[in-house]
């Protein structure tokens, strides 16, 4: 994975009023936590940081005003109704360390006769190198039929990268599509009880 270096600034003022003032000028407050550190507080360019942040787990380069660091995106707070990076929470790691990350699971290809793909996970747990962290997991269920099932353990994870949640745990299966459909119409069912269970109360 490659680094993403972002302009950093030491922050001295604090509180809401602060926080807007910074915002105002197209900028993020921000926090860098970790390894037993006092906590840090920064100030990053919101164009830039908004950017980075669309690459998932993206390893940022913080770097100016006694700053210098490898960080993690940990925690990103975004505007409910446009969007824009309000603040984010720095995770400091250092070159070799194993870190504990989320990353997405897509699927690849046609499964054949109809059948349907039921994909209970989207993201799966894993422990990676801080600087060699996947992008995602693809799973291909190209010519697959129904029954076909794929745990967190049968993931072909990349070389040096480790699951760190459950592996029985179901991330897809494929299935009949009246199957798919049953829970639904049990649920219509039930619905069309309840008002001769009440009628008859």
């Amino acid at each position: 994975m490659s680094e993403v270096l972002i302009a950093a600034e030491l922050r001295t003022e604090f509180g809401k009023g602060a926080a807007r003032k910074i915002r105002r000028a197209s900028k993020v407050p921000a926090v860098l936590y970790g390894h037993g550190t006092e906590p840090r507080h920064l100030t990053l360019p919101g164009h830039e940081l908004l950017l980075a942040l669309r690459t998932a787990n993206v390893l940022i380069h913080v770097q100016g005003d006694g700053v210098d660091e490898l960080v993690l995106p940990k925690g990103v707070q975004r505007d409910p109704i446009k969007g824009f990076v309000e603040h984010v929470d720095l995770l400091l790691v250092k070159r070799g360390e194993k870190v504990t990350v989320e990353i997405p699971v897509t699927v690849a290809g046609e499964v054949i006769g109809g059948a349907l793909v039921d994909q209970q996970l989207v993201t799966v747990s894993v422990e990676a190198e801080a600087t060699h962290i996947p992008s995602g997991v693809e799973v291909d269920v190209d010519g697959k039929d129904v029954g076909f099932v794929v745990t967190a353990g049968d993931l072909q994870l990349p070389n040096g990268v480790t699951l760190a949640g459950d592996p029985e745990a179901l991330v897809l299966h494929v299935v009949a599509p009246q199957a798919a459909a049953l829970p639904a119409e049990g649920a219509e069912a039930a619905e069309g009880e309840a008002p001769a269970e009440a009628a008859a109360e």
